[in-house]
């Protein structure tokens, strides 16, 4: 097996019309963009390019465009924004799933103030977990939590045979240089317990459905994703039958032996592919052109 490493998207930019690019970790760090990631936006939007970006992120997605906005990543450098969040707060309104079907009115949220944006125009009263008909799991109030930090209401769920909705898959994010666990985390921890947990966000490739749908692409073959995650990212094109890069500086950079923007060995970057059970089209560096 081997996997391209290239210096940069444009080595690939003309095989492709549509763009469906991670946020946290490609784009950004959180709190700010990384170097090199506007001007990359700006040369797929001058090319012709459609570009959606897709997070995993328990937010709707007008809250990431005025975070992106604040980060001075402009609104024009992109189509449109989808995140796990966002798709969430669908399903809780349409209730089609049969899992949001079944549930109740009464909510406890595990999650920081940050996230309320899931709740607008939702018919839901928010709850302790005594009352609760089941939990939204947007993931931790503080940067420097555990998991066992939130055993005691995890416990109480499992005791009441709550349901769970975990707003983001992710396990760990990479926040201005440290790891930083997320709602993933904690929705894993609740399904070891017992505990019915649904999942919204990628790898599903329901949700690229949706980011399909906005690029109004029809061949895959002409749609690239970019990542920083094998589980979510790389498993989540690879299930949507598109095409795919690993921006290898990312979550997985200690484990591929790299930090920001250093070239990743080939075989050592195989053989994390096949440990993860996951194979990116190429790979990157970073997000620059």
């Amino acid at each position: 097996m081997t996997i391209p490493v290239l210096n940069g998207l444009s080595a690939v930019a003309r095989d492709y019309d549509g763009f469906i690019l991670d946020l946290w970790g490609v784009i950004h760090d959180g709190a700010k963009p990384y170097p090199g990631a506007p001007e990359t936006l700006l040369a797929l939007k001058q090319a012709g390019k459609k570009v959606v970006l897709l997070s995993n992120a328990p937010r709707r997605g007008y809250a990431l465009t005025a975070a992106m906005e604040a980060m001075g990543i402009p609104r024009s450098s992109y189509d449109d924004v989808m995140s796990s969040g966002e798709a969430v707060h669908m399903e809780l309104i349409r209730r089609r799933d049969p899992f949001f079907a079944g549930l109740g009115q009464r909510c406890h949220h595990i999650g920081p103030e940050r996230d309320r944006s899931i709740f607008d125009g939702l018919d839901l009263q928010q709850v302790d977990v005594e009352s609760a008909d089941f939990l939204l799991n947007t993931g931790p109030w503080g940067l420097e939590d555990t998991v066992e930090d939130y055993m005691p209401v995890m416990r109480r769920g499992i005791a009441r045979k709550l349901p769970m909705i975990c707003a983001n898959p992710d396990l760990v994010v990479i926040r201005e240089g440290r790891r930083v666990i997320c709602a993933g985390a904690l929705a894993k921890a609740y399904e070891d317990m017992g505990g019915d947990v649904v999942w919204r966000g990628k790898p599903d490739p329901a949700i690229y459905d949706l980011c399909l749908e906005m690029l109004g692409i029809e061949d895959r073959s002409r749609i690239l994703a970019v990542g920083d995650a094998f589980h979510t990212d790389i498993a989540g094109a690879n299930a949507s039958g598109i095409d795919s890069l690993l921006v290898t500086g990312g979550i997985h950079g200690e484990e591929l032996g790299v930090t920001f923007g250093q070239m990743v060995e080939p075989v050592r970057l195989c053989e994390a592919a096949a440990r993860h059970g996951q194979t990116p089209t190429g790979a990157l560096p970073a997000f620059v052109w």
